[in-house]
């Protein structure tokens, strides 16, 4: 099966080839780092590195190139210094890293390339310039104004029309502009704005607008044209429609040859929103739940459909994957097995189609299960390698069943660890009161421990 995306520009499924195997270029938009990302932010970087995992696995180690942005100047950053009295970097710095940690925790790669957009502001410079020579632009009082009406096919990507656009979305309607629908290239600086929001220019001081950055920054590190593109569904217009028009009017040639998005977050069957309180970070769930059971929740449904996000999602995600790593824990000893299983490989080929690719998970799970019965080690050996070859897929599986099932900190685990040393003691001692009291106290802490003949272990319950 070769590998199928659903291409938005030309709203179908196509089959994935890429410019040069050995750099498959993919552009991801990243974060606006003024405040903490909320859980509707985690789903393009979950989704997105299930396609990397997947070209890896296809193409190999090392080809796949992959930028994720951090916007660290635009109008919310500028109001928060302003607001809070602090250097924009300072700002930017504190929640980049916030960010990056918990898309660390979420099992995310890292991108390959992660360009700050101020320090891309000579190449967003010369972009502007080159729109203007071919007359794309256009200087008014405001600023830089890129002009719709000069590209032909504008709106291609969306289906909209120059005239469908409204104010909004980061695109003001200004008596600036000729048309409502241009767009700002550069703004100039107005009184009272940070000193470090305002740059030199051949037009003016002032600051780069926000579509600008990201077509500087894929051209700068991925090329003029570049295999995969990706961001939410909200992005898709009028943000990734202004890239095309900035990039393909000014280089000449077609940005993106794949167009990806995801489809919106619905907190229990409504928008999230500040207005109705239902705002969830990323920062709060990882101090609930693992990691894993955020992203397993995540993949729960098709990335481009609508996912109705809720404490039962997660519950649920977490049965399953007690479930599944208690299977690898039947079979985790059983080494040197061969992962030939293709079923979830095969379900992502799909234009990622992650609820099926986690039925197959489970699926082998099952199979670990029966081989366990069964005492059969060599088919215990190959799920095992299936297991770990599928969760690799998937961003799943990366620690070890014990460390799944103990959680907690290091020296939370080193207490409970002492505590299980200590009953194993008295038990050799035959102080059996003492070994019943130690056991009744895990439990009460909810610690199953688990005695067999090669020695005792213990688990969260």
């Amino acid at each position: 099966m070769t590998l199928k995306l659903y291409d938005t520009m030309t709203r179908e499924k196509r089959g994935f080839q890429p410019q040069d195997t050995r750099r498959i270029t993919i552009y991801v938009c990243g974060p606006t780092v003024y405040n903490f990302a909320h859980i509707g932010n985690a789903r393009p970087p979950i989704a997105f590195d299930v396609l990397r995992r997947l070209l890896l696995a296809t193409y190999g180690e090392g080809s796949v190139v992959f930028a994720r942005n951090i916007t660290d100047i635009e109008d919310k950053i500028i109001k928060a210094a302003l607001d809070s009295g602090q250097p924009i970097a300072s700002i930017t710095r504190k929640y980049a890293d916030i960010y990056n940690a918990d898309m660390l925790a979420l099992n995310v790669l890292p991108p390959s390339v992660e360009p700050w957009a101020t320090g891309h502001v000579a190449e967003m410079i010369e972009i502007i310039g080159k729109l203007v020579r071919k007359d794309y632009a256009y200087v008014g009082k405001e600023g830089v104004w890129f002009s719709v009406s000069q590209m032909s096919d504008y709106g291609k990507l969306s289906g909209r029309k120059a005239d469908d656009n409204a104010a909004g979305s980061r695109v003001d309607v200004d008596p600036d502009k000729r048309n409502p629908a241009d767009f700002a290239l550069w703004k100039f600086a107005k009184p009272g704005e940070p000193e470090d929001a305002i740059w030199d220019s051949p037009w003016g001081r002032g600051r780069p607008g926000w579509h600008i950055e990201c077509s500087a920054m894929a051209a700068k590190h991925l090329g003029k044209t570049i295999d995969i593109h990706g961001g939410g569904v909200d992005l898709q217009f009028p943000h990734h429609e202004n890239e095309i028009a900035q990039s393909e009017c000014a280089h000449g040639q077609v940005m993106a040859r794949y167009w990806l998005h995801n489809g919106f977050l619905d907190m229990g069957g409504e928008k999230m929103s500040k207005s109705l309180g239902n705002v969830v970070l990323v920062h709060d769930l990882l101090k609930q739940w693992p990691g894993e059971v955020i992203r397993f929740a995540m993949l729960s449904g098709h990335y481009r459909a609508p996912l109705d996000w809720t404490p039962e999602l997660l519950k649920q995600a977490k049965t399953t994957l007690d479930r599944i790593y208690g299977a690898l824990r039947r079979v985790w000893d059983e080494t040197g097995g061969e992962a030939r299983d293709r079923g979830v490989f095969n379900a992502l080929e799909d234009d990622l189609n992650t609820p099926e690719a986690l039925a197959e998970l489970s699926r082998i799970a099952s199979e670990a299960n029966m081989a366990a019965d069964q005492k059969d080690t060599g088919a215990m050996a190959n799920a095992r390698a299936n297991l770990l070859a599928a969760g690799k897929l998937l961003g799943l599986l990366t620690i070890t069943p014990r460390e799944w099932e103990q959680g907690g900190n290091a020296d939370e685990t080193a207490r409970i660890d002492g505590l299980v040393a200590a009953r194993v003691a008295a038990r050799a001692a035959r102080d059996w009161a003492e070994a019943d009291r130690i056991r009744k106290a895990l439990i009460e802490e909810g610690v199953e421990i688990m005695d067999s003949a090669g020695g005792s272990t213990w688990r969260r319950i």
